[in-house]
């Protein structure tokens, strides 16, 4: 009796598989093997503390009510898991020889853990010196062939692209459509905790797959009657990596916020689309503007996010700053990736430690501030 009562209590406790969780709206079957990670149902946590900053930047009353959809909290840190375990359990039923992708270090990542996963072999393409240390690690400890070239990720990815088809391996890009299927769930998770969608959605833009899957996520569950309206999407690029805002490719793009240092993004039409069709916007923000928010998110919210993720966020600030943002409304930031995926960037934010003598009077010293 007791144990099968502990059983039962230990299935409940059990996190489903996005897969599972959202099956009815993905295109998956009975004869699809789904290779998780036990990814997705990420924090949506309330902003108190930037909800008081904003209102201080603005100069006024604010009822804006903030929310951090923090993706970094995935099983490889980022929220690239999430359309992972669609291409790679579908890439296995298809009978897939291999994978492989470009990447500016997130997408690496996640496709090699999930190949491993799945017992499948795993190549990379990144552009040399353009990858944060941490996203590499996860890449070549999870077995991952790992091959640098001499130029940009747009190169990377039209290598990717030829190689692909002429190997006949999977390439799980956001090219890739299932890739875009699973990264939907976000946008379904968020409607889900807050009763309804938001009213605004900030999100980074790089590639242009995640604004392209959130906005025809929200648009999924308004079709079901899962909400009763859509929010406006509004996406920011790197200035030096704002292909979107300029209207053309960036041949060399340039931020120090790497995982949206991209020039020419696959998901363009989607990401133009997810705009017009939402009333949003897609606006570009400095490296400065985005190192302000990485710090203010740690700092006042306790949230370690990549800097990338923080694009959201400064764009927010921005526009709050110049008076283009109603005095209320329910706003979700997506932070896209968990801040020890470039731990080179947080030291050389941040003052370095201060060093005493290891005596009691020397540390109470310290402790007067």
């Amino acid at each position: 009796m007791m144990d099968s009562h502990f059983t039962a209590v230990r299935e409940t406790r059990v996190k489903q598989p996005l897969i599972e969780r959202f099956r009815a709206y993905l295109p998956v079957s009975d004869k699809t093997p789904v290779i998780t990670l036990q990814e997705g149902d990420t924090p949506l946590l309330r902003a108190s503390n930037l909800e008081r900053h904003l209102a201080r930047v603005a100069g006024r009353s604010l009822a804006l009510e903030v929310h951090l959809k923090y993706e970094g909290t995935n099983p490889t840190g980022s929220f690239k898991d999430r359309g992972m375990t669609m291409a790679i359990s579908k890439a296995l039923e298809e009978g897939t020889r291999g994978v492989i992708c470009a990447s500016t270090g997130n997408t690496s990542a996640s496709a090699a853990a999930y190949a491993a996963r799945a017992g499948v072999p795993c190549f990379v393409v990144i552009p040399d010196g353009n990858i944060a240390m941490g996203k590499l690690a996860q890449a070549v400890m999870a077995g991952a062939r790992v091959i640098a070239v001499r130029g940009n990720f747009d190169r990377a990815l039209e290598l990717v692209r030829e190689a692909a088809e002429k190997r006949s391996i999977t390439l799980v890009n956001s090219v890739n459509p299932y890739r875009i299927d699973g990264q939907k769930s976000a946008s379904w998770e968020i409607v889900d905790s807050l009763g309804d969608a938001p009213d605004f959605h900030f999100i980074p833009v790089g590639n242009a797959g995640n604004i392209t899957a959130h906005w025809l996520g929200y648009r999924d569950y308004l079709q079901r009657g899962k909400s009763g309206k859509l929010p406006r999407m509004m996406g920011f690029q790197a200035a030096g990596a704002a292909p979107l805002v300029d209207g053309a490719p960036v041949a060399a793009p340039k931020t120090l916020a790497t995982a949206i240092k991209i020039g020419n993004p696959a998901s363009w039409d989607g990401a133009i689309r997810a705009r017009d069709e939402s009333k949003g916007r897609i606006c570009k923000v400095t490296d400065d503007e985005i190192i302000e928010a990485y710090k203010l998110l740690a700092g006042l919210e306790g949230v370690f996010a990549e800097p990338a993720s923080a694009a959201s966020v400064a764009g927010l600030l921005q526009l709050v700053s110049r008076g283009e943002m109603p005095r209320e409304g329910v706003v979700v930031c997506t932070l896209t990736g968990h801040g020890l995926k470039d731990p080179e960037r947080a030291i050389q934010s941040s003052l370095p430690p201060r060093v005493v003598e290891a005596t009691l009077e020397a540390l109470s010293g310290e402790l007067q501030s």
